[in-house]
């Protein structure tokens, strides 16, 4: 029987920064699901508890340190693991995302074998 491949959850709302990550991350074996802003990315990660969470900083609606307080804010998702991966480079944008609760910063453009290493190091191992 199949193993269920482990699902990221990556929240971008450039549609190119999201090709790419879910290209990566879709050839690293997980299902991605995509949202296009913090709020939708909120509502996404309740409703299917994915392994890992990817998020940009800078969009529109919900940004991404505000997606990061609600999720560590909410029960169901404050044990799910949250990468970061911005364009923002400027001192101390890394540690604000870090003491809101996410596990890594990355910032773009990145390379793409750092990347998945970077999300394979904060995903949960496989069951």
């Amino acid at each position: 029987m199949p193993t269920a491949r482990p699902e990221a959850l990556l929240i971008e709302d450039n549609p190119s920064n999201q090709h790419l990550a879910t290209f990566l991350l879709e050839n690293a074996g997980f299902s991605v699901r995509a949202a296009g802003n913090g709020r939708e990315g909120l509502d996404l990660a309740q409703a299917f508890q994915p392994q890992v969470i990817v998020v940009d900083i800078e969009m529109p609606e919900m940004d991404g340190y505000e997606t990061i307080t609600q999720l560590r804010s909410i029960d169901s998702t404050r044990h799910i693991p949250v990468m970061v991966a911005s364009s923002y480079a400027m001192p101390g944008e890394r540690q604000r995302a870090l003491d809101l609760g996410a596990q890594d910063y990355l910032e773009k453009p990145f390379d793409p074998e750092d990347f998945m290493a970077r999300v394979r190091n904060i995903a949960p191992a496989k069951s």
